[in-house]
């Protein structure tokens, strides 16, 4: 009897174990996303008319059925006039593994508040990823900063060959020891900031659109400029003045290290091909970025 007893329990064990793994082996894999940026530097701001971005790697459980994402009305707050922002992308679908990376424009129709961002992806496989996040849209007239990159020039060896989108030249083009000299002024500024002007190889495939995102082993610095307790309005520029002479914004093409002592080795080694000049700045009194990119060629 106790042999009986013993057989049954095994055999319900075994049962109950099969069971389990075939729960397992069909368990629906959902869609995930990290490297979430919401904004620029992820700072949940929208201003209207202006440009945003968005950043989120997913990886699908299966393969991806649709990307959607939505930036309705949040519930509690209250609006000027009824408003609402709708995106799906079909260019993700079917993919495994994706980079979603999109800059669309705030429509100047758009009201000021607090919205639920949502972000949607999704599965194949019928399962889906929901990311809600609050941003905040604000019409750019009543922010405290607006920062603006402008009176953007290169020269080498001291002649102009671009300035403000105007090319003298069809393509930038800089030889071993030549002097670059990159000029961009920041406008509409007030508080505390940073701002870099930095030359990033083409090949590396980074493309960085914030200060927080800048990756020194892959930048050759040009200027770096740090302001401090501005008055409203105010504008900063990369030329500084050092020891009584004007400067700061020029880089030999081939030089041992950059105009912030870092070596420009590795990575960033300098070498013919493509390469962005990149200006970033970002006030950090108010979590405000901008940035802009330019292409040059090195023949080095």
């Amino acid at each position: 009897m106790k042999k009986v007893k013993f057989f049954f329990l095994f055999l319900l064990t075994a049962s109950a174990f099969t069971a389990c793994n075939s729960d397992d082996d069909n368990e629906v894999l959902k869609p995930t996303a990290e490297n979430i940026e919401i904004g620029t530097a992820d700072n949940k701001q929208a201003l209207i008319g202006r440009d945003f971005h968005f950043n989120a790697d997913v990886v699908a459980g299966s393969k991806i059925a649709n990307v959607q994402l939505k930036i309705l009305p949040k519930t509690g707050e209250t609006y000027s006039k009824d408003w609402k922002l709708e995106f799906t992308w079909p260019e993700y679908i079917g993919t495994k593994n994706t980079n979603v990376h999109k800059h669309f424009t705030i429509p100047a129709d758009a009201v000021e508040g607090k919205f639920d961002f949502v972000f949607i992806v999704t599965d194949e496989n019928g399962s889906a990823l929901e990311i809600k996040e609050t941003i905040t849209i604000t019409d750019p007239a009543n922010m405290p900063v607006d920062p603006v990159i402008g009176r953007d020039m290169l020269s080498r060896n001291d002649e102009l060959i671009y300035y403000m989108e105007t090319w003298v030249e069809p393509q930038l083009i800089f030889k071993k020891n030549d002097i670059l000299t990159a000029h961009a002024q920041i406008s509409q500024i007030m508080g505390n900031g940073i701002l870099y002007s930095v030359l990033i190889k083409k090949s590396l495939n980074y493309h960085p659109e914030s200060i927080d995102n800048l990756d020194l082993k892959k930048v050759i610095i040009i200027s770096k400029v740090e302001h401090k307790d501005l008055g409203p309005a105010s504008k900063i520029t990369t030329l500084q003045k050092i020891n009584d002479v004007y400067g700061g914004e020029s880089i030999v093409i081939g030089a041992d290290k950059d105009n912030e002592a870092n070596t420009v080795t590795g990575e960033k080694a300098w070498e013919s091909g493509q390469y962005n000049w990149v200006v970033l700045y970002k006030n950090t009194s108010y979590n405000m970025s901008v940035y802009k990119s330019m292409p040059v060629t090195l023949n080095f």
